[in-house]
Formats: C-alpha cells, structure tokens, sequence
C-alpha cells in the first residue's frame, strides 16, 4: 500500500516538473515626448506665465492606456502604459513649448509673481479602435488668466486626431505624440496672440 502510494507520489511530482508557469508579459512604459510647431516666428512677450498642474477628465488621469472599441466604453491595455498619468507627463511640455515665447515660464505658481497662468485640462486621450485604421484622440481645454486682474483672459479648446501606424499601443502612442506636437503649437499661439489682446 505504501509502495503504490509512494509510486503514484513520484508519478505526479515528476508530471508536474515539466509545467512551466504561465508566461507574464511585463508591462512597457511610453512616454509623451513632441515638440511644438510653431508656424509663425513671432517677437517675445515680456510677460511672466505660469503653467498649472494640468488637470485630467475621469478615465484619463490614470497611467493606463485608454482605448475605445465601442461607442461610450472605455478599456485600458493591460501590459501597456505611460510612465506616468498624461496630465503629468504634458506639463514639463507645455514649460518647453512656451519659454521661447514669453519673458519667463514658470511652474510653481504663487513662489514667483505672475503676470498670466495657464490652466489645462485633459479632456481626452484615448486609441479609438471603431474606425480602421485606428486613431488617437486628443482633446486638451486651455484657459489663460490674467493673474493681477484676476479675469479669465480666453479659453479655447483644442481637439486633434492622429490615424496610428499599426494597429497597437505602440502605434497610438506613435499618433499621440504626432497629435500632441501639433496642439502644443496650437497652444502656444493662443497664448501669445490671447496674451498681447488682454
């Protein structure tokens, strides 16, 4: 009796020492990473702006990878990533975007007087998988203040789509980058053209 049991002990020991465990991707990380394209050279303004923390919608200010395959649903990728939430990812290049622009950009506000803040909001980023090929959608809301006046100077929404390259998360961060290049120019315009009108 024993010997049987011992038999079918070492029987089962060895079926399991050839299961391998189940594979598990690791999750990958991306980064936001476009600069701006300004179309028109324009002068400096000697003005000092500050940038505020952006803000994200609901389903946004995550680092998970947002994607739509149906209407009104919102999945995440589940190896795929940012490095961070895209809000927090954008405001070192709203910084970059607008310091060729301005006297000083600074992104600390209420350490250093302002003249301008700018406040952001994330209204969207997300792969829309409902259309082939796929497409990233960005929408970023700005609004420009006037600090010592303490009145909302103008506020603008900006939406972009970028078709993705390949139909993965690498392609929409790909189109993402490319949509975002294209609203920090946007952006930068705004602020400009908005901050010499007040």
């Amino acid at each position: 009796m024993n010997y049987r049991i011992a038999l079918l002990l070492a029987t089962l020991l060895t079926a399991c020492g050839g299961l391998q465990a189940p594979r598990v991707e690791s999750a990958r990380l991306y980064v936001l990473d476009a600069r701006p394209v300004i179309s028109v050279a324009q002068p400096k303004n000697d003005q000092v702006l500050a940038i505020s923390m952006p803000d994200a919608w609901p389903g946004f200010d995550t680092p998970q990878m947002a994607y739509m395959q149906h209407p009104l649903t919102l999945e995440y990728f589940a190896t795929h990533r940012w490095a961070d939430t895209p809000a927090h990812l954008l405001k070192p290049l709203l910084a970059q975007s607008l310091e060729p622009l301005f006297r000083a950009v600074i992104t600390s506000p209420g350490l250093i007087p302002a003249d301008l803040r700018l406040d952001t909001e994330l209204i969207r980023l997300q792969q829309d998988f409902t259309t082939r090929p796929s497409r990233i959608q960005l929408g970023l809301r700005a609004q420009l203040i006037d600090v010592k006046n303490k009145r909302v100077i103008a506020v603008k929404l900006f939406d972009e789509s970028e078709n993705a390259a390949s139909d993965d998360a690498y392609g929409g961060v790909i189109a993402a980058n490319r949509a975002l290049q294209r609203v920090l120019g946007q952006l930068a315009e705004f602020c400009l053209n908005e901050s010499r009108n007040k």
